[in-house]
């Protein structure tokens, strides 16, 4: 667990490392300070495009753009995803900001699931003595929708999944036809009796929705975000190319 968040951690920054030599380095091209960049055979063959002048601006961002890309590769390659995870099945959808899983439960029940990539964090002690900072604990929304047979009405959760725990936040129905427009979601989970609280998480437990999901999922998201990253570096890259 703690090497999962201090790989997170590592990633967050490197991604603010990244923005920042962006950032600096079109300054400089502006400024005139970058002297015009020579794109070598080598590099032309590495890459597949054909060799072309570029203003001092493109081929500086290019070569900082191939540079991040090829580092980003070497510390820690994004692994093949998994497509399922216990009884669910894992839609990755590449591009976006959310997977999707899925699953049956008994012989009515359909259950969907959309998780967010990592949406927030918060800081908490380190444990023992050690005064050097807070670790990071990093937060992951889940909305879950349980329907009993198409057109049927449903049940919807908010949760909040941690590297080690799920918390139910709020519990609604939903409609057949989706969620009206400012619906009521229902009341703050934490004013509830303990008893009721309960029974909703083992009503989830049941369902395979559990602190085992949600550590599945930061370890998906850690990935995921790889990928993505990668994917966005290189759409930089080839419009800057063309």
């Amino acid at each position: 667990m703690a090497s999962l968040i201090k790989h997170s951690q590592t990633l967050i920054r490197r991604q603010y490392f990244l923005a920042g030599v962006l950032r600096n380095n079109l300054r400089r091209v502006y400024a005139g300070i970058f002297p015009p960049t020579i794109i070598s055979p080598a590099e032309t063959r590495c890459y597949g495009t054909d060799a072309k002048l570029r203003s001092p601006f493109d081929s500086n961002i290019i070569r900082i753009l191939r540079t991040e890309i090829d580092y980003q590769y070497d510390y820690a390659p994004p692994q093949q995803p998994s497509p399922s995870f216990n009884s669910f099945s894992v839609e990755e959808r590449p591009g976006e900001q959310f997977v999707r899983l899925q699953r049956k439960f008994g012989e009515k029940e359909d259950i969907k699931i959309e998780a967010t990539m990592f949406d927030g964090c918060v800081s908490v002690p380190k444990p023992g003595d050690d005064d050097d900072g807070d670790n990071i604990r990093l937060h992951i929304s889940l909305l879950i929708d349980i329907h009993k047979g198409e057109g049927s009405d449903g049940l919807g959760f908010v949760c909040s999944a941690w590297p080690d725990s799920l918390e139910i936040m709020k519990v609604y129905t939903l409609r057949s036809n989706g969620l009206p427009p400012k619906a009521h979601m229902g009341p703050n989970l934490g004013k509830l009796d303990p008893k009721l609280r309960k029974a909703l998480h083992d009503y989830l437990e049941a369902r395979g929705v559990n602190e085992d999901l949600a550590f599945f999922l930061h370890h998906y998201m850690v990935n995921k975000d790889r990928s993505e990253l990668l994917r966005w570096l290189d759409k930089l890259k080839s419009f800057v190319e063309l």
